[in-house]
């Protein structure tokens, strides 16, 4: 995942993480029964885990840059449970979760075809019943600024329906704000 200095410095403010905890985080799990056990694909720089380690009894955070892993491993080491890996490749059992949850990374997996194969990923490893559900940007103008020089691969929110039932989901649910982001709701019934 590569970022700009810019980036790099937006996701890693307390601006930023207020902005997850206040407004992203419940936009997106608004209405959403999360279970016991959640899995984190693609935490970054932490925002997004220090949102949820207080929703959910218990937090599973699989973060592909070894160094931003140890990074929440210091920050949360006690109350998450923080791996290096690839969300493409998990480095966990079939059907150990009761969620899967992925927010504002989705645009830095390089190709649709690793975006399909972290989709196929979390329906292995979701339970019967479970949900795998996250938000992203909608390609504009100003989202592709922020991202000069970065590994940049928005989701299309029309083609990503078709896209996780591909991956196994039965039922999927989406809510698109034009220009600004997408949240997503995928089931494994």
């Amino acid at each position: 995942m590569g970022m700009n200095r810019y980036h790099q410095w937006l996701c890693s403010s307390e601006m930023w993480a207020k902005d997850v905890r206040d407004k992203q985080i419940p936009w997106a799990l608004d209405g959403t029964e999360l279970g016991e056990d959640v899995l984190e694909i693609g935490p970054g720089y932490g925002a997004t885990t220090s949102a949820l380690v207080d929703l959910v009894p218990r937090l599973t955070s699989v973060e592909i840059d070894e160094g931003m892993a140890g990074r929440l491993e210091r920050l949360h080491g006690a109350r998450v449970r923080v791996l290096h890996g690839d969300g493409t490749a998990l480095p966990l059992p079939d059907k150990d979760f009761s969620a899967v949850v992925c927010f504002t990374m989705l645009h830095h997996v390089p190709t649709a075809a690793l975006q399909d194969r972290l989709f196929a990923e979390a329906f292995r490893v979701l339970r019967p019943g479970g949900v795998f559900t996250g938000s992203d940007g909608v390609y504009s103008l100003g989202f592709r600024l922020i991202h000069i020089g970065d590994t940049f691969n928005p989701v299309d929110p029309d083609t990503l329906p078709a896209r996780l039932r591909a991956a196994g989901f039965d039922r999927v649910e989406m809510t698109v704000r034009p220009k600004e982001k997408m949240r997503f709701r995928a089931y494994r019934d």
